[in-house]
């Protein structure tokens, strides 16, 4: 029997085969809520009614689990057409929530030596998906007030002639919606593909999902995540159809399973329940806001998503105190220098907000 192989010799051999750049990383990790209020994921707070949740039951107690999915998942991309106003004549991609279609996407034009380009600070799995694909990463800083720099964006593109650019709008982490004359003119600027990752588009006032046909380098991606289906991972690509088909040969074949498909299909055959849960979030949005600006030392800053962000004079002793006071936000202070003692607070229901803020109301004194 051979001697039991020893750790040294195991990271000999992963530091020989292992990307330098990947084990420079920290895997991804979700911090633990049990026990807590979770204002930190960017979720809807609300359960499925009662009805909907009937009629989810029923849909998956049908699905023959033995029998591997629909690869093409016709059903529920037919079922996303009729029921999010997906432009007729359009091509659709579906993934397990939207971080697999950026990876597709990213892979698919990652090219040796072709860039990737986005804001800074945006979504961070843009830039982590270059990284994973040998992209070349680009980031343009926005303003102080995390507006869209279109002139040092525009001269950026010039520069770096990107294959691929990543306009969140809604933007995360920052909440913020760029103008929409700022995505046309980076449209128009690039030859390359321009996504444009509209995940929070229920809370915001406008999209350009409807303008998918007028320009030959658009995408639009969105997600199910968060108007109350984050746990069954479903993103959507909406572009022209030749683009999605050369996106379409990167999919794995059975990336969306069978209870994925066939809940999509039962909840979204009625989406009145996502409109009054989307109006809920937004009517709480601005209480919040309101509340947390007229705390002593914050800045609140103008959001279109279900999240607020807060600047505060200590962003670290405030969001220590907040756990301690068994409520989990996200601490952004050490995520880019824009976001200095920033913090994302998720909107939760009303009763949830009345705890954050009152907890806030001791910690910003």
């Amino acid at each position: 029997m051979n001697d039991r192989v020893t750790g040294p010799a195991i990271a000999e051999l992963i530091a020989a085969l292992v990307r330098p750049e990947i084990r420079a990383l920290s895997a991804y990790e979700v911090a633990k809520a049990e026990g807590l209020v979770k204002l930190d994921a960017m979720e809807n707070p609300y359960a499925l009614p009662a009805d909907v949740r009937a009629r989810l039951e029923d849909a998956l107690v049908r699905v023959p689990i033995n029998r591997y999915p629909d690869g093409a998942a016709d059903s529920a991309k037919a079922q996303l057409a009729r029921a999010l106003g997906i432009p007729q004549g359009q091509g659709v991609l579906l993934g397990n929530g939207s971080d697999e279609l950026i990876q597709i996407i990213t892979s698919a034009l990652a090219r040796p030596g072709a860039a990737m380009l986005s804001p800074e600070p945006s979504f961070v799995m843009y830039r982590m998906n270059a990284l994973y694909a040998g992209m070349r990463f680009v980031g343009v800083p926005l303003a102080a007030d995390f507006s869209f720099d279109r002139p040092a964006t525009l001269a950026a593109i010039e520069r770096e002639h990107p294959a691929l650019v990543y306009l969140a709008y809604p933007n995360n982490p920052t909440g913020n919606l760029f103008a929409a004359g700022d995505i046309e003119a980076v449209l128009g600027a690039t030859r390359g593909l321009v996504v444009v990752d509209e995940a929070y588009a229920a809370f915001a006032d406008a999209s350009f999902l409807p303008r998918v046909g007028e320009f030959a380098n658009l995408l639009v991606l969105r997600t199910l995540s968060k108007v109350g289906m984050a746990g069954i991972r479903l993103g959507y690509a909406v572009a022209a159809p030749a683009w999605i088909a050369e996106l379409n040969k990167l999919r794995q074949p059975y990336n969306v399973n069978a209870l994925t498909q066939a809940a999509a299909v039962a909840l979204l055959s009625d989406t009145g329940w996502i409109v009054e849960q989307a109006r809920a979030i937004r009517s709480e949005r601005g209480r919040l806001e309101a509340a947390l600006g007229r705390l002593p030392g914050t800045t609140v800053f103008p959001t279109q998503t279900n999240f607020v962000v807060v600047r505060v004079a200590d962003a670290n002793g405030v969001f220590e105190g907040l756990k301690g006071r068994r409520i989990l936000v996200k601490n952004l202070h050490r995520w880019h220098p824009l976001l200095v003692n920033c913090l994302r607070i998720t909107v939760g229901t009303p009763e949830e907000n009345d705890l954050l803020l009152a907890a806030c109301t001791e910690l910003c004194r």
